[in-house]
């Protein structure tokens, strides 16, 4: 099969570029002008050079393809200007929707985010519980819209749509957001503890690729949803399994999170006028999505994908494994 990937530089995409290159399928990969590309020209794949908010060159990636998937993505706590999630988390997925529909590709397979569902009152929540009536951040915001429009698409137009939702991923080679997050507990550039009983769904960057496989491979599932995650463990948890095997100490200041959060709200406030990043990275966003965590039951990618989730602690090793400089 010829598949069209989106996102593929990112930290997703690149672990899925690499496990579809182990198989028969030709891949398409779109990026962007100033994308680092080693990784995926070292695999041997081909490069369109574009981004989601150019429908030609999405149009131009998609023909004679059998099925996209949709990675791409702004997955920031703070930008200086917030429209870029508009631009890229919305109008982007419009047009890699719209695109697909009219090049007649066989299957979408959309990467989400379970923080679209904001949290709902089911705890841990299933695909199909009703989405919470707020989300904790312009991503999970913007993510959600985005998703709107799809499942739109999927009910108005026929468009052969599979929505995957994973959560708090981690593994070998993630920059930001969770790898940001070892990165400064193994550097000792965490000043204090927050949110320790905070919950969140865990799940390793492979598993999350092998669902996008899986749900690419499978036969009859248009307007089907994939939660991917396994291990519901607090930030006391992680923090705690992080320092053992980097051997780094913990943080001995623990903060209220009333504290953080108004501080995180004015630091916001700060930066969002200098336009510049939150001084200790103490972003509004970062810290709602901390404090409110979400538990998800991602048993039916097991039950319908056949995936196996991989020990969070494996991930964690890997991660660190790859910081300190070894392979990811």
């Amino acid at each position: 099969m010829k598949t069209f990937i989106t996102g593929a530089t990112g930290f997703i995409g690149t672990h899925l570029v690499k496990r579809l290159a182990q198989t028969e399928h030709e891949l398409r990969c779109l990026v962007r002008k100033t994308s680092d590309v080693h990784t995926l020209k070292e695999l041997g794949v081909a490069l369109i050079t574009g981004d989601v908010t150019d429908k030609d060159s999405l149009l131009e990636g998609m023909k004679g393809c059998d099925w996209v998937v949709n990675l791409a993505n702004i997955y920031t706590f703070w930008e200086p200007d917030k429209q870029i999630y508009t631009d890229v988390n919305v109008g982007g997925t419009r047009n890699v929707m719209e695109c697909a529909l009219e090049t007649g590709v066989s299957k979408v397979v959309h990467v989400s985010t379970g923080g679209i569902y904001g949290k709902p009152e089911d705890c841990p929540f299933t695909e199909e519980s009703p989405v919470g009536p707020v989300r904790f951040s312009e991503y999970f915001r913007t993510k959600y819209e985005g998703d709107l429009i799809a499942w739109e698409l999927y009910e108005k137009k026929g468009l052969p749509l599979v929505m995957v939702y994973p959560v708090a991923v981690l593994g070998p080679g993630d920059p930001k957001t969770t790898g940001e997050y070892i990165q400064d507990l193994i550097h000792r550039r965490m000043p204090a503890k927050v949110f320790e009983d905070s919950i969140l769904t865990w799940v390793h960057v492979r598993d999350v690729a092998e669902a996008i496989v899986r749900a690419l491979e499978k036969e009859g599932n248009p307007g089907e949803k994939y939660l991917v995650g396994k291990h519901q463990m607090s930030l006391r948890e992680i923090n705690e399994m992080i320092s053992e095997i980097s051997g780094a100490p913990l943080p001995k200041l623990a903060l209220p999170g009333w504290m953080v959060l108004l501080n995180a709200t004015l630091l916001t406030g700060l930066a969002n006028l200098v336009k510049k990043p939150p001084i200790l990275k103490m972003a509004k966003d970062k810290i709602r999505t901390m404090k409110e965590g979400f538990v998800i039951d991602g048993s039916k990618a097991e039950r319908e994908l056949g995936i196996t989730y991989t020990p969070i602690r494996v991930a964690i090793e890997e991660a660190i494994a790859s910081y300190q400089g070894g392979s990811g």
